[in-house]
């Protein structure tokens, strides 16, 4: 079991030594904020990185988007969930927020609705028409699991990572049939 203090330590430690230019910590009110716009809460864990390592700017790659505003967690959520509501079939989850941009149209997101805050990967590619579901897989069980390998370098999304065998590449996301609803 991963000690959730000692890992928003960690992470922080990394965000930091990546670079410079690491965005301010976002402050509890603009947390509420988010909160308030999306209609539920954030995966806690999600909420205390935003909150005690920066506003986005630090994870792996592209890096974790800001919390608020344009290109934002929230603003790309609302865009997502709009564009689903009263579809047929709707392309984005309820409570599934994205946290990262892996570029043409890919993104890192965080089950919200999920106790362990489990990590997607929406990967458009698939779509052939009607369902969304074959776009939907499942990166990590956790956030702090995800986190973890990230810090280890041992995320499929990192480029020397294939040099091991234990690599776990995602999964389909078993849930995706079930959550890709419609709420007109």
């Amino acid at each position: 079991m991963t000690d959730i203090d000692d890992l928003v330590r960690r992470v922080a430690r990394r965000a930091v030594s990546d670079g410079p230019g690491l965005p301010a910590p976002v402050e509890a009110g603009r947390i509420a904020r988010a909160e308030g716009e999306l209609g539920f809460a954030l995966h806690p864990l999600l909420a205390r990185l935003y909150r005690e390592v920066a506003d986005g700017g630090f994870g792996p790659d592209y890096r974790l988007l800001p919390l608020l505003g344009p290109g934002s967690v929230v603003g790309e959520y609302l865009t997502r969930r709009e564009a689903s509501a009263g579809a047929e079939h709707p392309e984005w989850p309820e409570g599934v927020v994205p946290i990262l941009t892996w570029g043409c149209g890919m993104y890192a997101a965080v089950d919200c609705l999920d106790e362990d805050g489990q990590v997607l990967l929406f990967e458009p590619n698939p779509y052939s028409g009607g369902s969304w579901e074959p776009c939907w897989f499942l990166d990590s069980v956790s956030l702090a699991g995800w986190l973890e390998t990230w810090l280890a370098g041992t995320g499929w999304f990192e480029e020397d990572a294939y040099d091991g065998d234990d690599v776990a590449e995602p999964e389909p996301w078993a849930q995706a049939a079930r959550r890709l609803v419609s709420r007109a």
